[in-house]
């Protein structure tokens, strides 16, 4: 098996759904999927796409509840300005400052899975923008951390071959599923503004950038 190669167990565990929800899937023809003898494989690539697609997409805005509020997800304290040239070090830095807040009760475990998750498939979305992204049952609600790196984080295997510049780091509970899923898809679909990215990447202080992303 190649590297470029997944298994159900290890779909399941980057979607953080039940291997029996991936075969469905697969079974269905919903997911990228192909069978080697009588076993499903999925594509790394195949699968990544299929990520950003559905996360880029308003029509999960129709299940949603609540709309996102970067208020009550995110304070000044929690946006840095990195200086990391690896993604490594980038995302053991922000999970750190995500770390810090009150809804995350183990630090080790949040850094521990960012970077497991990270290793199974890029959280890169193109644009210059990575959205490392968990549920933990070691969480008690969504929570983020923004990151602006000074530098480019060049080995984030990005689809669009450009640098990382904008880490949003998201936590939530393991029973968030749904507005973990908005949460991802709000981001997604906000950063596509050129102008929003190139005015964080251009900030001078956290409150600068917590001005800019909570604006409605």
């Amino acid at each position: 098996m190649t590297e470029d190669i997944l298994t159900i167990d290890e779909v399941a565990q980057y979607l953080r759904v039940s291997e029996r929800t991936v075969y469905d899937w697969a079974q269905k023809g919903e997911i990228p999927s192909g069978k080697i003898g009588t076993a499903w494989r999925f594509k790394k690539s195949e699968i990544e796409k299929w990520v950003n697609e559905r996360l880029g997409s308003k029509s999960r805005s129709s299940v949603m509840e609540a709309p996102v509020r970067v208020k009550n997800i995110l304070s000044p304290d929690r946006i840095v300005f990195l200086t990391y040239s690896t993604k490594h070090d980038a995302l053991v830095a922000l999970s750190e400052v995500l770390a810090t807040a009150p809804q995350v009760k183990n630090k080790e475990e949040l850094t521990g899975e960012i970077l497991m998750r990270e290793d199974l498939m890029s959280t890169a979305i193109g644009r210059g923008i990575a959205i490392p992204h968990v549920r933990l049952a070691s969480v008690t609600d969504l929570v983020m951390a923004v990151g602006i790196s000074k530098t480019a984080v060049i080995d984030f295997q990005t689809i669009d071959d450009e640098p990382v510049r904008l880490l949003f780091m998201i936590a939530a509970a393991y029973d968030q599923h749904s507005y973990y899923l908005q949460t991802l898809s709000y981001f997604s679909g906000r950063l596509k503004n050129r102008e929003l990215r190139e005015a964080l990447l251009a900030a001078t202080g956290a409150g600068e950038v917590y001005d800019l992303l909570s604006r409605d």
